[in-house]
């Protein structure tokens, strides 16, 4: 007889599966080839962060809201991404599409568990896929200025804002959270994953992380997708979820979204909540069938020769040209 928490593991598991991993983890494998580490291997700082589900998209999450922040991807994510209903993208205040909401979640969280337990050839090709796709985005803002996602200093900023939701939510949420020197390890790996997406400069530690954040206000402001996110209206659970997010945010994005702290008490109270429904919930699912079949993949021993993986092996400028409606069947 299943315990009521395994019920619950099992329909998130099956509605998991049905949203996202059997529309975006297709054609992934993570058991072969035998012996290759991939990215990162056992041991390693990433595999420990990315194995807590709950608190990567909860991450993820955070780390969507800083990004809009910038007005250039704001206008991206509307303009190219599913996540705004066709037929408002061009208006002043676009609609959320509630099927390209998971849509891009489905994306993220393929990609960032791909490349963290994949082995090295899926890794790679979830890179080249996602490098693709930023070729395609090029446009102009309503305001008339030009965006492009292969801009170096849109690239620095993207990584930055990933990398810091990623770890920061890990700091906060995880049962067995890294922190000091060995987060800063966390940092130092994920580099990898921001060389491969074409980044430069990236910064690799917390705090050049929070430097290179907040070396971007100039360049800031509160956008329309920002504003109605700290409205006062939301649904209770979104309100609870938005607090949780606006909560990590650094000193300087608290104010540019006029977010005030709770007293001591109250904080630590909320945090404590939200720690509880998001190790509540990893308790619940389990770990992640790619993660056991990654342990699986190096159970024998790592096989060094199969993964020269501390070092990037995409150049600028050798990406194949791939039109978006291609890019689109290939990653769902």
């Amino acid at each position: 007889m299943l315990l009521p928490h395994q019920i619950l593991g099992d329909q998130l598991n099956k509605q998991f599966d049905a949203r996202v991993r059997t529309q975006f983890f297709r054609g992934m494998d993570f058991a072969n080839p035998v012996g290759d580490p991939g990215w990162f291997g056992p041991g390693s700082a990433v595999w420990h962060v990315h194995s807590h589900m709950p608190a990567l998209v909860f991450g993820l999450q955070c780390a969507a809201f800083i990004e809009r922040l910038d007005p250039s991807i704001y206008w991206m994510g509307v303009h190219h991404s599913r996540l705004v209903k066709q037929d408002t993208k061009n208006k002043p205040m676009p609609e959320i599409d509630p099927a390209g909401f998971w849509a891009r979640l489905g994306h993220s969280v393929a990609f960032f568990t791909g490349t963290a337990y994949g082995p090295t050839p899926t890794a790679e090709k979830l890179a080249l896929t996602v490098r693709s796709m930023h070729h395609t985005i090029k446009g102009t803002r309503p305001d008339g200025a030009r965006y492009d996602a292969d801009d170096p200093e849109w690239l620095r900023w993207n990584y930055a804002t990933v990398v810091w939701g990623i770890a920061t939510a890990h700091e906060l949420y995880h049962p067995q959270p890294l922190r000091g020197k060995k987060l800063d390890r966390y940092y130092a790996e994920f580099v990898r994953v921001g060389h491969a997406l074409g980044g430069t400069d990236l910064p690799a530690t917390k705090q050049d992380t929070l430097d290179c954040l907040k070396s971007y206000l100039p360049k800031l402001a509160v956008t329309y997708g920002a504003a109605m996110a700290t409205g006062p209206d939301l649904p209770l659970p979104l309100a609870a979820l938005n607090w949780a997010v606006r909560d990590t945010m650094p000193p300087w994005a608290k104010g540019l979204i006029q977010h005030r702290d709770p007293n001591i008490v109250e904080r630590t109270a909320r945090r404590a909540t939200v720690w509880s429904v998001l190790n509540g919930w990893h308790a619940a699912i389990g770990p992640l069938p790619e993660f056991v079949e990654a342990r699986k993949r190096v159970a024998g021993g790592v096989d060094p020769t199969l993964a020269p993986h501390t070092l990037p092996t995409h150049r600028p400028g050798t990406d194949p040209v791939r039109s978006r409606s291609e890019l689109e069947d290939a990653f769902g």
